[in-house]
């Protein structure tokens, strides 16, 4: 019995320093691993810090100036096709096209100096080198601004209007014909004025026929193109005679939209003030 005190005593002793816990009977002695308390003994290990996300790399500082945008390269001038001292049918095509956009008053078959004038002056207002000369790019512009010149117009002949229409004979008519692209204002059969005029385009042609001045507007604004249409008279629905701003500056290459367009804007605003409601307007081919 003192055996087994001293036993217990020893194995009390153990349990206080190692957590062993310790169960006794008559039977014998068992041991039991306090898996708990050994980790409760145990040191807890620290918690890792979470990883923070880095800058972008492509982030640009406030701070940062705005790149300047590249400079636009300068533009220069091509090889001359026509220069002053040329001569010949090239020059007066070139001359007959400047005279449709109203830059030269007359064809002279020479490259002079109102060519070279009337050149520098076109280049100026579209921004191309001022030379005086033609390259491809003058040329390019011109012809796109104008239509093919006629044999009359490179040899500065005055088109002969076409024979009046019979019913432009009598009254007071504003007598437009298609086949001379001209605008006549007859009264009792007198030729009083003469106008360059074009027409509608495909699609959208000036009506032909009989028809009479139905009502003026001298500072028409279309409320169908939003297009300025001043001294407007109108003779058939929506279509008028009037001036085309449009046709001062580009020529015959463009077309109305079924209006007889007139660039002569000193001579459109006198017949305005000649013209009254219910004068004749006749539209045919001669």
């Amino acid at each position: 019995m003192r055996i087994l005190r001293g036993v217990l005593v020893t194995l009390l002793a153990l349990s206080v320093t190692t957590g062993l816990a310790v169960a006794v009977g008559y039977a014998g002695v068992s041991y039991r691993a306090e898996a708990e308390h050994r980790a409760a003994a145990s040191p807890t290990p620290a918690a890792t810090p979470a990883p923070t996300s880095p800058a972008p790399s492509d982030a640009i500082p406030a701070s940062e100036p705005e790149p300047e945008p590249a400079p636009e390269p300068e533009l220069l001038p091509g090889p001359a096709l026509l220069a002053a001292g040329d001569s010949g049918d090239e020059v007066r095509d070139l001359q007959a096209r400047l005279v449709q956009i109203d830059w030269l008053p007359s064809v002279t078959g020479e490259y002079d100096a109102a060519t070279v004038a009337a050149v520098e002056g076109f280049q100026a207002k579209r921004g191309f080198p001022v030379t005086g000369e033609v390259d491809e790019r003058t040329r390019d512009r011109v012809h796109e601004m104008t239509g093919p010149p006629s044999y009359e117009e490179m040899h500065d002949i005055a088109p002969e209007p076409g024979a009046l229409d019979a019913r432009c004979r009598t009254g007071r008519v504003l007598c437009v014909d298609k086949a001379t692209r001209t605008l006549r204002w007859v009264v009792d059969g007198q030729v009083l004025q003469t106008f360059d005029v074009r027409f509608g385009r495909e699609g959208m042609e000036t009506r032909e026929g009989a028809f009479q001045v139905e009502r003026k507007s001298r500072d028409h604004v279309s409320s169908i193109y939003d297009t300025s249409m001043p001294f407007a008279m109108f003779f058939s629905g929506g279509q008028a005679v009037h001036y085309s701003p449009d046709f001062a500056a580009n020529g015959y290459n463009g077309a109305s939209h079924g209006c007889v367009n007139v660039r002569d804007r000193a001579g459109i605003a006198a017949l305005f003030d000649q013209v009254r409601v219910g004068d004749a307007v006749i539209v045919y081919w001669s």
